[in-house]
């Protein structure tokens, strides 16, 4: 497998404790997607029972699809890292902030 190395902020803490990815509020995956166009929903957020085994990763942010927040550049994110958490029923980068 061919791999690329990639300075990306950091994903700091995830309290959505029933997504698959996390592990004692840690995010695994390898890079994550905020937003929708408008709200920063985490995309790639699903729930599941079983989670994932791999504790060395954390996850970086890949893109960011809400271009009003303050730390977006070019659909990417420039913030050190991010929080991510419940928002009512929503799964959210608690780091956003509107411009």
């Amino acid at each position: 497998m061919n791999k690329m190395t990639i300075d990306m902020p950091m994903v700091a803490q995830c309290n959505a404790t029933d997504c698959a990815y996390n592990l004692e509020k840690k995010c695994h995956a390898r890079a994550i997607t905020v937003g929708d166009g408008v709200h920063p929903g985490c995309d790639t957020y699903f729930m599941s029972s079983g989670h994932v085994h791999e504790k060395k990763r954390m996850a970086g942010i890949g893109a960011c699809k809400v271009s009003q927040c303050r730390n977006n550049t070019d659909l990417e994110c420039m913030a050190d890292s991010i929080n991510v958490g419940r928002s009512g029923n929503d799964i959210t980068c608690m780091t956003f902030m509107a411009r």
